[in-house]
């Protein structure tokens, strides 16, 4: 008979050649990244157990010292590390890799899919990958990988796996730090399974947030109405539940700048749900930094950023800062398709229509067939242009086709030639001459296939995108609202185009109607919200957001002043002429060819102002904190006076791409910086709306 009682714990530390043991009762949540417990048996009549935790950063020396720049290309080495046994993965090893089977629960999956192909996966020896919760037939010879959260449901049911003796090992990673409670739960379920031997390694992965691009991060897509725009706002909120909302979020954001490698200095206003979470977040950080034996930010795991010589700045931003921002029409191809289309997780997803003929009378609609399509890196097309004009983007793809169907023409043509028949001299000298060159065209054809399934995709992509702006008048609208949100002079009354019944549809003249309402310095006048509404109920509207609305105006008027937009707004180019070519893919015919001008968003603004150290009454108040100081300050007056090289900015209660393409060109005028963009959830205007109608029904 074995018992494992969780008493004593001996700490393993390794830290490059050294190896310190040290005894010490461990605190839950304290355990460095990737801490593996290691579970051993000790006879009856011995009344403790050992776990040996080993130090197990997500990164060596060798690999730190050539790392990535960017938060995709740090998970990713992360993710991988993981799947092989968190062990470095070997360079160019000719070696079969070992198989293995992953198990994941919802979250991990979406925090994979968006960095790691299936194809990828199956490179890393993983031939299956399946939902934790799914019916799973035992497969005995295999070592299992467990990418999981540590909740109740998830860790029972890992227990049942150990009970069913399902795979021959388990490497158990947990996304957040599991608790010393759950953590003693497996080891009496592996211990009354009689499977200590085959729990292999419990680690801690601090990987709870999803990278969609190399500068942009959510905190997650699974339960995302938990910490949602909604519920951070809604009137009967209680205190424990906002509690719990702030600690989700702190707990993700603590994952990222462990993956990150560095401890930030953070700012944040005053007043909100931003500076909340700034408490928290610098209270965390501290609390693991001042516990130096089992800090996450020590030797090895820092400094691994570009600018590793200088700590980022982190500015925390609330929702409630700009609400006309994701409301807004776009004109970016990465943020209309995000606008438009189903887009989550950089999937695409589109019904295409099965042709024009009718159904027979009688007989079921014909169902729509499905497709999906992954926006990824590697599209050097999708890189190039997922934040230029979609007029552009249409001129683009239009290009890129004809590029591609002269090369085809290309190898038809030397097809043919090869096929010549005859022996005379002519046939001869040109078959001499294109053999070469027939050759080069073979050799080049994977290359020119791939091509061609991306110039498809983006097709694809570009047209349904395109029947949108056509059907609903996305360009007007466009157009519209940055001369609204410029304060510039309109060209039609705002009451005509809700009354315009080609115009849109009903969530578009209710969009647009609100960003009048936020952006106007003086409210309309009773009377004329009356007329307003009117119109808007007679255009088929559901008002509830004009109500939530008008209380946010109300209360943000007491509290400060409304933010300003800058000097934004669109020049026409007068209607698209170069796409209208015969043979183009694209009818833009009556689409206006609008040309972004560059201005600066409320958030890009607040970032100027704080990564510069400028002085601004907009972010002079905005408090100031230093995880590494020994005492929290209470002060605004940062310590820190140099400018800032590298800064995320973060939106509590959700963000939108239209901020981030903002960011993005912002930091293209600024050389040698680099800006994150990260949110509690990416929402478009259609899900913000469905929010704001929840909070305007209460």
């Amino acid at each position: 008979m074995y018992q494992c009682v969780f008493g004593l714990w001996q700490k393993t530390y390794t830290n490059g050649a050294k190896t310190y043991k040290l005894h010490a009762g461990s605190t839950p949540g304290t355990e460095p990244r990737a801490a593996s417990y290691k579970m051993q048996t000790l006879p009856a009549g011995r009344s403790s157990a050992s776990c040996h935790v080993t130090r197990c950063s997500s990164l060596s020396d060798s690999e730190t010292a050539k790392m990535a720049a960017s938060i995709r290309e740090k998970q990713t080495a992360a993710l991988r590390r993981m799947l092989n046994f968190n062990a470095p993965p070997l360079k160019n090893s000719a070696a079969e890799p070992v198989w293995k089977v992953l198990i994941y629960d919802r979250f991990g999956q979406d925090i994979i899919s968006p960095l790691l192909s299936v194809k990828e996966l199956r490179d890393m020896g993983i031939t299956l990958h399946l939902l934790l919760h799914s019916d799973r037939d035992p497969i005995p010879d295999v070592p299992a990988i467990y990418f999981v959260m540590p909740t109740e449901e998830n860790v029972d049911r890992i227990c049942q796996d150990l009970r069913n003796q399902l795979y021959e090992s388990y490497y158990l990673n947990f996304i957040s730090a599991i608790s010393r409670s759950k953590l003693e739960d497996i080891a009496g379920a592996a211990l009354g399974a009689n499977a200590v031997s085959q729990v292999t390694k419990v680690f801690d992965q601090y990987l709870n947030f999803i990278t969609l691009e190399d500068d942009m991060f959510v905190l997650c897509n699974q339960n995302k109405e938990l910490i949602s725009y909604h519920a951070i706002n809604k009137p009967d909120i209680m205190d424990t539940e906002m509690d719990a909302i702030m600690d989700t979020i702190v707990d993700s954001l603590f994952c990222f700048f462990v993956t990150l490698g560095a401890v930030p200095i953070i700012r944040c206003p005053r007043g909100n749900a931003a500076e909340m979470v700034a408490v928290k977040l610098d209270k965390k950080l501290r609390e693991n930094l001042r516990d130096a034996r089992n800090s996450l930010f020590t030797g090895d795991t820092m400094g691994a950023g570009q600018f590793s010589f200088q700590r980022p700045l982190f500015v925390l931003a609330d929702r409630n800062l700009d609400l006309a921002t994701p409301l807004h029409h776009t004109w970016t191809y990465q943020a209309l398709i995000h606008d438009v289309l189903d887009f989550h997780l950089n999937r695409v997803n589109l019904e295409e229509s099965s042709g024009p003929e009718a159904s027979p009378s009688g007989a079921r609609p014909k169902k729509k067939n499905k497709k999906s399509y992954d926006l990824t890196a590697a599209d050097r097309f999708w890189q190039k242009h997922k934040g230029s004009p979609f007029p552009e983007v249409a001129e683009s793809v239009q290009q890129e086709l004809d590029t591609y169907r002269a090369q085809e023409d290309e190898v038809k043509r030397l097809k043919s030639i090869m096929g010549l028949e005859g022996e005379d001299e002519g046939a001869i000298s040109m078959l001499s001459d294109n053999t070469a060159k027939l050759t080069s065209a073979v050799s080049s054809l994977p290359e020119l296939l791939e091509k061609k399934r991306l110039i498809d995709l983006h097709t694809n992509v570009a047209t349904a995108v395109l029947d949108n702006i056509k059907t609903r008048k996305l360009d007007v609208y466009f157009e519209y609202e940055e001369k609204l949100m410029s304060k510039s002079t309109l060209d039609k009354s705002l009451l005509d185009m809700i009354s315009d019944p080609d115009a849109g549809t009903p969530e578009d003249k209710m969009r647009l109607f609100l960003i009048y309402y936020i952006t106007s310095q003086q409210p309309p006048t009773e009377t004329d919200l009356e007329q307003y509404k009117r119109a808007l109920t007679d255009a088929g509207c559901n008002l509830a957001p004009l109500n939530y609305i008008k209380q946010w105006k109300a209360f943000t008027k007491m509290a400060a002043t409304p933010a300003s937009y800058g000097n934004s707004g669109t020049k026409p180019m007068g209607l698209i002429s170069r796409v209208m070519n015969t043979g183009s893919q694209f009818v833009m015919e009556g689409v206006k060819n609008l040309v972004l001008k560059q201005h600066n968003l409320p958030v890009a603004r607040i970032l100027d102002n704080l990564m510069d150290m400028k002085c601004n009454p907009e972010t002079d108040d905005y408090r100031y904190f230093d995880p590494k100081m020994l005492r929290g300050s209470e002060s605004s007056i940062p310590r820190n006076k140099n400018p800032f090289q590298e800064a995320i900015v973060f939106v509590v209660g959700g963000g939108n791409y239209i901020e981030y393409q903002n960011l993005v060109d912002y930091a293209k005028t600024k050389p040698g910086k680099r800006v994150m963009y990260g949110c509690s959830e990416l929402f478009n205007a259609s899900q913000f709306l469905k929010q704001l109608s929840q909070l305007g029904q209460k």
